[in-house]
């Protein structure tokens, strides 16, 4: 399955750190992130790769071309001008993204999991739009399913802001509250429906405006697993830890 990398973010958080290096490039236990990502999506099934970048953008380049690609086929998707947010990056990237499978992976740069991504592929739905790792933790921002694990909306727990295809008649205590994990399984039926879609959005939007009309269905991943996001300087600390471990 071909994987796409999200690595196009500023990593504002991990300041200063990121004032001389992208996000991705981050080292976690020596070893940066990009590498550990691709390197786990390689062993776990995925066998081609598009990276998207924008950040110290040739930074990236000369890193996955100074360790000849680690001896895989991975493109690069530019966003030059700014970061195109999750939806914008998967639209811009579109040519690069066909494949024999017609659906194609989507991980985040800054996360280190112990997902065993060979069994979420498993896992896939290949009917739906998109596949969603979801976990049953506690968030402030959670996605809401049916019993079939099929989405139907969002709500901002804290400040009660719900979004849904179905309001108003939509009752969000209803639904089951899951947490997104940042990693999902695409079918290239995006493409035409991103179409009408700005240069610039967030695919959860996305998916909330499309799950009225197509299937979009959660995983929930194993309650054993570790994730770690690497977005700030206690993520990375986290993720030092668990890195250590395994």
């Amino acid at each position: 399955m071909k994987a796409l990398v999200f690595a196009a973010g500023l990593g504002t958080r991990l300041r200063p750190i990121t004032d001389h290096m992208p996000k991705a490039l981050v080292p976690v236990a020596g070893v940066p992130m990009l590498e550990r990502v691709i390197k786990k999506l390689s062993a776990q099934g995925c066998d081609s790769f598009v990276v998207n970048v924008h950040h110290f953008a040739s930074q990236i380049e000369d890193f996955l071309r100074g360790n000849d690609n680690y001896g895989l086929p991975i493109a690069i998707s530019e966003e030059l001008e700014e970061p195109l947010e999750t939806g914008g990056g998967i639209k811009h990237a579109a040519p690069l993204l066909h494949s024999l499978e017609g659906r194609f992976l989507v991980h985040n740069a800054d996360i280190l999991s112990t997902l065993d991504i060979g069994w979420f592929i498993g896992q896939d739905y290949p009917g739906t739009l998109a596949t969603l790792l979801v976990r049953d933790a506690p968030a402030d921002r959670c996605l809401l399913f049916d019993d079939d694990m099929r989405l139907t909306g969002w709500t901002n727990v804290k400040t009660g802001e719900v979004k849904s295809p179905y309001l108003p008649d939509y009752d969000p205590s209803a639904y089951h509250k899951f947490s997104f994990c940042g990693i999902h399984i695409i079918s290239e039926d995006v493409f035409p429906a991103m179409a009408s879609w700005p240069s610039k959005f967030g695919i959860i939007d996305f998916y909330l405006s499309m799950a009225a009309l197509r299937p979009i269905k959660g995983v929930v991943a194993p309650a054993d697993m570790r994730l770690v996001d690497i977005g700030s300087p206690e993520g990375l600390r986290e993720a030092e830890a668990l890195a250590a471990r395994f």
